[in-house]
């Protein structure tokens, strides 16, 4: 097959052999320079279908990503496109071969390097610039042009939409010392940010590139294909070799649906953090059947940073960065709010103590508010008026429709050394703030 443009040897081996060990993607890009586009490696149906294949199934025709460091691949090809926006494309046409030859299922990269190729013989107008779809090009074929366009936006976006030092996400009130880390995901960015909570406060580590739900985000019921949003904690760490390899190095469970979730009807199960399949590096912006997906290598970070149970996890429509200061007035305003509860409960005034929970409340194990008045009354009887203390408090807060505060903290009765951990939603009502849900974790 000539390639127009120019007899170009090089190209053409690496097309053929593109093909030949059936790492299409890797000749997706190349296509593209000659102005032809492949089908797809790996379409949404075909990850689907994949699911359900092991990975001894898989191992053969896998080719393994070397074992770089997270962030290194996105960093790299946004030197690319760098370069070649300052007129270097000498030198992006030798980063863009390096970096697909690091990362031959990176079909962005992939994509800039055939463009890069291709713009030898002839002025390029976008990513992806090839001839206008005909008879002959597949939906699929348009529809991954579209998607790898849209993942650059994203990452291009994100660099520049960077949060200005020090700042955090407005959720993040109040961490104890035992949270050592916490994640913020912002869906209008395709990110996930990962922060160490340090003696000095927050600290941003890492962001990366993130893929969401296939229709969005908002999720509300089983199968709706869109990602939650609002405040979750990570709940488990999954082994990767007892998952298919469609979820890449592991997964970080959630526990969608949260008790606001479940105040609110929604329903569904199973959203996780988690990775990507061998023979691609990075899903499309909207991929998930609900999760968060993130390339291996950054997944991996999280996998070997974060703690089960005790890391936060705000996914939003977009995050509000703010600094650590300007929350401060909300932080101790409900602080007030529930040091009163704290002397109510010590004082044994259970009237007093019935007026901070809500009519709706539910208890754990689904008790109902009369049921969760019970279990007050016997736990203050063993109290037997001694003080109790409220340690390692967290306050994360949640605002859409209604205003709500996650709280957790340990309660430790006088002359006690440790006590149960707890975990409150309070949700502003009116002037008021109540408890919907009251629970001991851990």
């Amino acid at each position: 097959m000539a390639l127009p443009g120019g007899p170009d040897p090089t190209l053409r081996q690496r097309m053929i052999a593109g093909f030949a060990s059936g790492r299409r993607l890797v000749a997706l890009g190349l296509m593209a320079a000659s102005m032809l586009l492949a089908p797809p490696v790996l379409s949404q149906g075909t990850a689907s279908k994949n699911k359900g294949k092991s990975k001894a199934q898989r191992a053969s025709a896998a080719q393994p990503t070397p074992a770089l460091r997270d962030g290194q691949a996105e960093a790299r090809l946004l030197q690319v496109f760098q370069l070649t926006s300052e007129g270097r494309s000498r030198e992006a046409l030798a980063s863009a071969e390096r970096l697909a030859h690091d990362y031959p299922n990176f079909q962005l990269a992939q994509l800039a390097l055939g463009d890069l190729l291709s713009a030898r013989t002839r002025a390029l107008q976008r990513l992806g610039d090839v001839p206008a779809p005909t008879a002959t090009s597949t939906p699929s074929s348009t529809l991954v042009l579209e998607e790898l366009r849209t993942e650059s936006r994203q990452r291009v976006g994100a660099r520049r939409a960077r949060p200005a030092e020090h700042s955090i996400p407005s959720q993040f009130l109040q961490l104890a010392p035992r949270y050592r880390h916490a994640i913020a995901v912002d869906a209008a960015l395709s990110r996930l940010y990962l922060f160490e909570n340090t003696p000095k406060g927050l600290r941003l580590v890492a962001d990366y590139y993130a893929s969401v739900g296939k229709l969005g985000i908002e999720k509300t019921v089983e199968g709706d294909q869109r990602t939650p949003l609002g405040v979750y904690f990570i709940t488990s760490r999954l082994d990767p070799a007892t998952l298919r390899d469609f979820y890449g190095s592991g997964a970080l469970p959630l526990n969608y649906p949260n008790p606001l979730d479940q105040l609110r009807g929604k329903t569904g199960s199973g959203i996780w953090l988690h990775g990507t399949p061998p023979d691609q590096f990075a899903r499309a912006p909207l991929a998930t059947d609900g999760c968060v997906a993130l390339a291996n290598p950054d997944l991996e970070r999280l996998l070997r940073t974060v703690e089960p149970r005790s890391t936060p996890v705000v996914i939003a429509r977009q995050l509000n960065w703010v600094q650590p200061h300007s929350v401060q007035a909300d932080r101790q305003s409900f602080e007030a709010v529930l040091n009163a509860w704290r002397s109510a409960r010590t004082n044994g005034d259970m009237q007093r103590l019935m007026g901070f929970y809500a009519p709706d409340f539910q208890g754990h194990k689904k008790k109902t508010l009369a049921e969760w008045s019970t279990v007050l009354q016997a736990e203050t009887r063993a109290l037997g008026g001694r003080d109790i203390e409220l340690k390692d408090k967290s306050y994360l807060r949640w605002t859409d429709t209604t205003d709500t505060m996650v709280v957790t903290f340990g309660e430790v009765a006088e002359g006690a050394r440790t006590g149960p951990v707890k975990r409150q939603f309070w949700a502003r009502r009116g002037d008021r703030w109540q408890i919907f849900f009251e629970g001991v974790i851990g």
